[in-house]
């Protein structure tokens, strides 16, 4: 199947220029449609919690459509999906120039878990153009509300895409455990993916047993405590050093005798407020 080339009408109409003076338009309101293109419905469970009176979007002028032709911003939802793939370009097609195409969840960021599959083309990037990301499996209605307000202007996206194509899989060698039971290792590597997903989970795995061996002596809790901390406050993202705090708390006191005292409050000043960002 050949990649969709977008209308010359259609590209001149949702040029920059086109799309900021759209934004000035529908900043006090605006009207969302919905293309589910394969997702499991963990994401539209999502977006049907977002548009309750719990979080009452409409105080931002959020509106779902019936059509798409009624549409400022698109929401596509899943891995696209071979079936998916002309029913998606008709909804694209349809909807007024400009418009806003917001990639939502896991999957229609990037494919998800599904992105090497025979049956589906990735995510909504892989088929037309998309302005907004709004990651998750499956995004938190604080999530979509956020994410919306970005694809309107209201707030700086600071979170990019990141692609790895060129990942080669392979993690760092443990040559002797830190704590005498290689266990541990594998242990917080574990709870590293469970927490971060595979990629970013080696990377906080390793960002983790740096810290603990940073502190001279990794049997020694108050240490190692001590160690974490600075390396929490080091961290720009606020998702590293969250799950840097959640990782040590869940894993090391298995390994090393400790106390309360020796664990890591998440929510402390060395913290940064921390969950309230990553809840927003």
């Amino acid at each position: 199947m050949s990649t969709y080339i977008v209308p010359e009408d259609i590209a001149k109409a949702n040029d920059l220029e086109a799309k900021l003076a759209h934004l000035g338009r529908i900043k006090r309101s605006f009207s969302v449609y919905r293309v589910d293109c394969g997702s499991c419905n963990g994401c539209e469970i999502e977006i049907f919690a977002a548009i309750t009176p719990m979080w009452d979007p409409e105080r931002f002028g959020f509106k779902l459509v019936a059509s798409p032709r009624h549409a400022d911003i698109i929401i596509v939802s899943g891995p696209i999906t071979r079936q998916m793939y002309y029913p998606l370009l008709r909804a694209y097609e349809a909807a007024p120039d400009p418009k806003i195409v917001v990639a939502f969840g896991a999957c229609g960021s990037s494919g998800g878990i599904f992105h090497d599959s025979y049956a589906v083309h990735g995510g909504a990037d892989k088929v037309i153009p998309v302005d907004v990301y709004i990651p998750g499996c499956p995004p938190h209605p604080a999530s979509i509300i956020y994410g919306l307000a970005m694809g309107l202007g209201i707030l700086e996206q600071k979170l990019q895409k990141i692609d790895f194509k060129d990942d080669s899989g392979e993690i760092f060698e443990v040559k002797e455990s830190l704590v005498g039971n290689i266990l541990f290792e594998r242990d917080a590597l574990a709870k590293a993916k469970w927490l971060m997903s595979y990629i970013f989970g080696r990377e906080l795995c390793s960002k983790y047993l740096t810290a603990v061996n940073d502190s001279g002596d990794a049997k020694n809790p108050q240490k190692v405590k001590k160690s974490l901390q600075d390396a929490i406050a080091r961290q720009k993202d606020p998702r590293f050093a969250e799950c840097l705090a959640l990782l040590h708390n869940d894993v090391y006191p298995k390994y090393v005798n400790t106390t309360k005292d020796d664990l890591i409050d998440v929510v402390s000043p060395n913290a940064k407020e921390l969950v309230w960002k990553l809840r927003w």
